[in-house]
């Protein structure tokens, strides 16, 4: 999912490069998408053919946890916000040496971010009933939509300082509502369950259709607040890229990614002590915990890819990330799996019983992958 472009100059003050692409954005973002194209069910079948604690351990963590704490896939969606937010002030300075208006610029994020919702409305299914009154409304892309465009907004009128702050305040401020304000119909329930906190209450008073869990949506209301500062976060960390300095080279910015990670690790597990990392309620220490992740992530493929050059094992991933809504959107309206039966399934079931999920989920991320790849060779690339 590209970033839309603005040309409002910003108020940062330090000087920063020219406009590039970071090939290592492609890249991570095609990572992450593959645990969405079949990398999650390929790691789970793996336990299942070859079983031993690592690889079992490995299943276990291409499954959400159930409520408070951490897996691998409850990381999928946040990293994928934060890259769009890298991406944005990249692509709002091509915008600004393209002469785009102040009027265009803000037009562009707020479209971009309304188109994403609607597409998330049509992805969750409305289009093949119109039923209104029990659509859901709420979604990934919505999410995804909301929180990085009102983090581009901010971004457009503040300075780096007041960004930082906006998403302190976006956290702390989430933090004090749930602590101190429980869920009216919660019944006494915990301010950090689906029950009894405000989240939930909000949803069930505010969002209209169905709700995902009856009483909390997890991509509801008003858990953007604090992905607003996920993406805030991405955007600082794209901004720290950009930036020119004398003596700030390539590998000390990656460096100081990596010291920001640990730095946001540590502040997201203390913070859990009081508020649970919780990717439901979208929690101010999953935000911090998830950064961390995300930025060391960042920080490896960066300085690999971009700061040492070695680039030739990127081109897997990189298909994959200049079309990621492309490959979202595409496994809810084409039948992968029935093709790659098609191509593949006489010849996967000669194989061991045990083997056989494993070698149908590689079969479909290479069917998913072809697909890309045509997409690529012909210069087609979804953007929004």
């Amino acid at each position: 999912m590209k970033s839309e472009s603005t040309t409002n100059a910003t108020a940062s003050a330090p000087q920063t490069t020219t406009s590039r692409r970071l090939l290592s954005l492609d890249a991570l973002r095609g990572f992450d998408m593959v645990f969405i194209m079949g990398g999650a069910a390929l790691l789970a079948a793996l336990a299942q053919w070859l079983p031993c604690p690592f690889t079992e351990e490995l299943a276990r963590q291409m499954d959400h946890v159930e409520w408070h704490g951490l897996q691998h896939h409850d990381t999928i969606f946040p990293l994928f916000l934060f890259i769009a937010g890298i991406s944005f002030p990249f692509s709002l300075a091509k915008q600004q040496q393209d002469g785009r208006s102040s009027a265009a610029t803000h037009w562009k994020v707020v479209r971009r971010g309304l188109t994403l919702v609607a597409l998330g409305i049509i992805y969750n299914g409305l289009l093949s009933h119109w039923n209104l009154a029990d659509a859901r409304y709420a979604s990934v892309l919505g999410r995804i939509g909301l929180a990085w465009m009102f983090a581009a907004l901010i971004f457009l009128h503040t300075d780096w300082r007041r960004r930082a702050l906006s998403a302190a305040v976006l956290l702390v401020g989430y933090w004090l509502l749930l602590r101190f304000v429980p869920a009216p119909d919660g019944g006494g329930a915990d301010v950090y369950s689906a029950q009894g906190s405000l989240t939930g209450y909000i949803d069930r008073l505010l969002l209209p259709g169905t709700i995902y869990y009856g009483n909390l949506d997890p991509e509801g209301i008003l858990g953007t607040v604090p992905a607003i500062a996920t993406a805030l976060l991405g955007m600082l960390t794209g901004e720290w890229v950009r930036l020119e300095r004398p003596g700030l080279t390539p590998s000390k910015k990656a460096a100081g990614m990596a010291v920001a990670a640990v730095a946001l690790l540590a502040a997201g597990l203390l913070w859990s002590l009081d508020f649970p990392i919780n990717k439901k309620l979208w929690t101010s220490s999953f935000v911090l915990v998830e950064a961390a992740y995300s930025l060391l992530l960042f920080a490896l493929f960066y300085y690999v890819i971009d700061v040492r050059g070695h680039r030739r094992w990127t081109f897997f991933f990189t298909v994959i990330g200049l079309n990621s809504i492309t490959i979202y959107l595409a496994q809810k309206f084409i039948d992968f799996h029935f093709t790659a039966d098609k191509l593949f399934g006489g010849l996967i079931r000669l194989l061991p019983e045990t083997s056989q999920p494993f070698f149908a989920a590689a079969a479909y991320i290479a069917v998913c992958w072809t697909f890309l790849y045509i997409l690529y060779r012909q210069r087609i690339f979804l953007k929004v």
